[in-house]
């Protein structure tokens, strides 16, 4: 059984693909050509009612009692099964999102085993506390924890790194004994639907794993959010789209994990490495066309060095290669849709409007007949701006930043806090202890120094702010999809 059918990608309910409803369909388009390339079946009410019931009655008959180890073998084989068929992961990641295939190479589909297989080792070694309590009349108690799989969770990704972030939503609550029904975004169906194929070929059982496709509100996301048998979100994108979701939930006090926006800053001082600082910069700013949470949007330079970081980056821009995904000389991708191309465009305006100076960049790049209905942008960098301009202070998701200088260490960490997000920061500097120093006093949940989206899987990550709630990643992954009893007995 496959995920496509005359054209369309499917939902994946209690093990199996469902047949799509005519009347329920959207179109996908792929970001690079405009063209489309599929339909996509929107799920209904009734659709995410039975895969929330399917993954009720997974966990009811015996997966959640299933011992670890048998749940990690299990996540070891969907990481093997994942490598066999990468070119697959691959092709369906270019298709949805238009990225150049070096980094879906590279990054996204490598990411998916890696994630697999680090919370495998995870789950396997995850102890438990326990205390011993000392009574009156020189009795004790012993005092140990058993977490319990949270339940059925909503795992709701975003279109930026689809696969990426569902496998890192998706493994560590399997492994935690877990059942999930996936909302993908709409963008980006196609990645979450193969790995439905990976999942059921390893021998995951009916159930645990469900794909619904649709929108947010009045569509599958609120559908699933608002669904009464879930027992817990994580959900990756907007601080907007966040809030929302947590309304939903709040009435029955379900756990929520957010990793929402950023609006982060690069601190760069004087004493740096130019040449590093370059390539570091360069990488945090345009990656995936600034369609990272964690990319740079504000760069704070020493003023010293303030003329040639601009040069240095605006000359690093040019550089970019915008043209077919396919094409491995490829760097730059376009944005996700022409919706979104459109609002970082409305972004482009306001920053001209408050005086910025556009040192690269600037508009719509003309790549020929075959690209240019894609959604294309081109990478740019503004001076001239400060923190009080909206192009400053609001998330634009785009291969966008702005350069504002700075003379001390403390401007230079007022102006980096001076945001309502507080996902990532970075530091550039020579100075160990000036690095060590700045790092700390980010009011950000990952702070760098000398590098960018280095990602170490058993670390805590998440955001402060508008930027989240709850930590991911090691054992902050496994507290969220568990639930800890207490068992007191007297010895």
């Amino acid at each position: 059984m496959t995920r496509s059918s005359e054209g369309w990608i499917r939902n994946f309910v209690d093990g199996g693909f469902v047949d799509p409803d005519e009347n329920r369909g959207f179109d996908k388009s792929d970001p690079a050509t405009g063209h489309v390339f599929t339909r996509v079946h929107e799920a209904d009410e009734a659709l995410v009612d039975r895969a929330v019931a399917s993954a009720r009655r997974a966990l009811d008959h015996g997966w959640s009692d299933t011992p670890v180890r048998e749940r990690v073998a299990l996540l070891r084989r969907a990481a093997d099964r994942i490598e066999e068929r990468f070119e697959e992961f691959v092709a369906a990641e270019i298709a949805d999102t238009g990225k150049p295939v070096t980094q879906a190479r590279e990054l996204d589909v490598a990411r998916a085993p890696a994630n697999f297989r680090a919370f495998a080792d995870i789950a396997a070694t995850a102890g438990q506390e326990s205390f011993i309590t000392d009574l009156t009349g020189g009795k004790q108690a012993l005092n140990y924890a058993v977490r319990k799989p949270l339940g059925v969770v909503a795992v709701i990704v975003p279109w930026n790194l689809p696969l990426l972030l569902l496998t890192w939503k998706v493994a560590p609550a399997l492994a935690c004994g877990n059942a999930v029904v996936v909302k993908p975004s709409e963008e980006t169906p196609s990645t979450a639907t193969l790995l439905a194929e990976v999942l059921e070929e390893v021998g995951l059982p009916r159930g645990v794993y469900n794909v619904v496709h649709g929108f947010g509100s009045g569509s599958a996301g609120e559908f699933l959010t608002a669904h009464p048998g879930i027992d817990g979100v994580t959900f990756t994108g907007s601080s907007a789209t966040g809030t929302h979701v947590m309304r939903t939930v709040a009435p029955r006090v379900r756990p929520v994990s957010f990793e929402l926006g950023g609006k982060n800053a690069a601190v760069v001082f004087d004493d740096v490495d130019l040449d590093e600082a370059l390539t570091g910069l360069s990488r945090s700013v345009f990656t995936n066309t600034g369609q990272v949470c964690l990319c740079t949007e504000r760069v704070y330079v020493q003023r010293k060095i303030f003329d040639d970081i601009a040069d240095g980056l605006a000359e690093r821009a040019a550089r970019l290669r915008m043209s077919t995904p396919a094409d491995a000389a490829t760097t730059t991708g376009p944005l996700i849709s022409q919706a979104h191309r459109k609002k970082v465009l409305g972004y482009f305006e306001l920053a001209e409007q408050a005086g910025a100076k556009v040192i690269a960049g600037g508009g719509v790049p003309d790549l020929g007949a075959a690209l240019n209905s894609g959604s294309w942008i081109e990478p740019t960098l503004w001076t001239g701006l400060t923190n009080a301009d909206r192009a400053v202070r609001e998330e634009i998701f785009g291969p966008v930043a702005a350069l504002i200088p700075f003379d001390t260490e403390e401007e230079a960490v007022a102006l980096s806090n001076d945001t309502e997000y507080g996902l990532a920061a970075t530091v550039w500097t020579n100075d160990i202890r000036r690095g060590h120093r700045v790092a700390q006093q980010m009011r950000v949940g990952i702070s760098w120094i000398n590098t960018w989206f280095t990602r170490e899987l058993r670390a805590p990550f998440g955001g402060a702010g508008l930027s989240g709630i709850g930590r991911e990643g090691g054992e902050s992954s496994l507290h969220f999809y568990t639930e800890p009893t207490n068992v007191c007995v007297q010895l």
